[in-house]
């Protein structure tokens, strides 16, 4: 079954991308997908300041800069995965080293 990892943090206290790829916690949580051959895609989002937000309310588009929700942490990135079942795809999860500082959601996705 696929799940996709949401990966939420505080984009005030969040590494560049350099320190991500210099970082031996997310080598080696990188490698864990591979080894396990459980990574199905993924990818890092820009920050909340680049955001639109998109609704339709009564037929009109309105369309808003910034984040749909006003929260400290944000969705910082998404990890697509297939495992076994949610108890593989939490333990996978609990790995991604955002855990320790931010949160990671895990969600089904409908195939």
């Amino acid at each position: 079954m696929k799940y996709v990892l949401l990966i939420c943090d505080d984009e005030t206290v969040s590494p560049t991308n350099a320190e991500i790829a210099a970082d031996p916690a997310h080598q080696a949580y990188a490698a864990e997908l591979d080894r396990r051959g459980s990574r199905r895609g993924g990818a890092r989002l820009r920050p909340v300041a680049d955001a639109t937000t998109v609704r339709v309310r009564d037929g009109e588009t309105l369309v808003a800069d910034g984040p749909f929700a006003e929260t400290k942490d944000f969705v910082g990135g998404i990890d697509i995965i297939e495992c076994a079942d949610l108890d593989e795809a939490i333990e996978l999860a609990s790995r991604h080293p955002y855990a320790r500082w931010g949160c990671v959601e895990v969600r089904p996705v409908w195939e």
